[in-house]
């Protein structure tokens, strides 16, 4: 990493935040990249000095090298332990999304569309975000724009509607930001419906723009509340009904994994066919 890029961009955003020009910046590198997350989590969307835009680039790009790319090649189709019809289209891949050389990321976004403004948060949201650089907020906001002026002010992005934008400093060419059913109580059948249609939307809008790979988070299953197991089963049940109908639309659809307990479901039900 460069420090002389980290210190800059440090004091440049810190700027441009105003509130918080005047905080102490950290001594350590780790201190100072947390800083700097954080800062470019609670910046709202808008223009940002070229200069300043550069050395972000710059710094996300060898960030990007620093975490490994991980191209479709490094990456086993699930051949070797699943006769699953579409085996050889499909990959389950356990890791930081933020990684993967592919067409395009899925985003598990909110009606907003913005990414999370909370700083350092865990959830996928903030790290596309944090790892694109600040222009993917700036091309969600413009696009959520666009469509208030069409359908009113108070518009906001419905449940399994995608949007496509640019992936910028990520590895990866697009994201696709598209939100997931909220479960509050138990699981409905209009839960179920609205998942699958997440996945199909998705892949449908890879179809339209000419997108032959695809990684899919684990839509719902964080702070949405969708029970895991059953998130990954509708995930599973909806691609392969959608490659039925287009087998040769896809080089290879990615079950993008995070912690341990999802790797285990998805192996499970690759493996079994559970329905």
């Amino acid at each position: 990493m460069k420090t002389k890029e980290l210190n800059y961009l440090v004091e440049a955003f810190k700027k441009d935040s105003i509130k918080y020009a005047h905080i102490e910046t950290p001594e350590t590198v780790a201190e100072q990249v947390q800083l700097l997350r954080a800062l470019m989590n609670i910046r709202m969307p808008g223009h940002l000095d070229e200069t300043v835009l550069k050395v972000q680039d710059d710094y996300l790009k060898d960030r990007a090298h620093d975490k490994g790319i991980v191209t479709l090649d490094d990456i086993n189709d699930i051949t070797s332990f699943s006769s699953h019809p579409y085996a050889s289209k499909l990959s389950l891949w356990q890791g930081d999304i933020t990684r993967l050389s592919v067409d395009a990321i899925v985003n598990a976004a909110n009606s907003q569309m913005l990414g999370c403004f909370i700083p350092l948060h865990t959830c996928i949201d903030n790290s596309i975000h944090t790892y694109a650089g600040v222009q993917l907020r700036l091309e969600c906001a413009k696009q959520m724009q666009d469509l208030r002026e069409r359908h009113g002010y108070d518009y906001e992005q419905p449940t399994a509607i995608p949007m496509l934008t640019k992936g910028y400093n990520l590895p990866a060419k697009h994201v696709i930001h598209v939100v997931g059913p909220i479960v509050q109580g138990p699981l409905t059948t209009d839960d179920e419906a609205m998942l699958a249609a997440c996945y199909t939307n998705v892949l449908d809008m890879c179809l339209d723009n000419g997108l032959k790979s695809v990684a899919f988070c684990c839509i719902s299953t964080g702070v949405f509340h969708f029970p895991p197991f059953e998130a990954a089963r509708i995930a599973v049940a909806a691609v392969t009904k959608w490659l039925e109908q287009h087998e040769d639309a896809m080089d290879r659809i990615i079950f993008n994994v995070f912690k341990d307990e999802d790797l285990s479901y998805y192996q499970t039900i690759l493996t079994s066919g559970v329905k």
